[in-house]
């Protein structure tokens, strides 16, 4: 299969934070994420979901995303990701995601949108698959799984 990341990807976070702040959009959590995130606020699942998260229907039911700020920032953005060390997959493989990597202009569109893309540190074939691996192995927790 030829995909656009053959011979890798450059890309090194700006720290422009423009994936986290801003735009309306989901962070999905996987049962590991939520495990992860309670064990870093030392709270009980139910806690956390209720006090930092929504539930989402996208169509073919309803999965769990970290809710947002009134103007659109994640709920853990203050001056910086405040859970860093325990952030969710979704946060840790950007932008080495299904869509962005289907094709160079969809790879091209989303460096519209962060500015990391095409620079920086080339990101090995190896390396992206392993990113995309990362987020096939944690699906995201649907209501009925909880």
């Amino acid at each position: 299969m030829d995909v656009i990341y053959k011979e890798g990807l450059n890309f090194e976070c700006t720290q422009c934070h423009a994936c986290c702040r801003h735009d309306p959009g989901y962070v999905f959590l996987s049962a590991q994420d939520l495990e992860h995130l309670c064990a870093h606020f030392h709270v009980e699942a139910k806690d956390f979901v209720q006090k930092w998260c929504r539930w989402v229907d996208l169509g073919d039911g309803e999965v769990l995303s970290l809710r947002e700020k009134k103007n659109f920032d994640c709920v853990f953005w203050d001056g910086g990701c405040t859970v860093y060390g325990s952030r969710p997959v979704q946060c840790r493989t950007y932008p080495f995601w299904e869509n962005p990597l289907k094709s160079q202009e969809n790879w091209h569109w989303e460096a519209r949108y962060c500015p990391g893309i095409g620079r920086g540190k080339l990101h090995s074939r190896e390396q992206i698959e392993l990113a995309l691996s990362q987020r096939r192995s944690a699906p995201v927790l649907r209501r009925n799984e909880l």
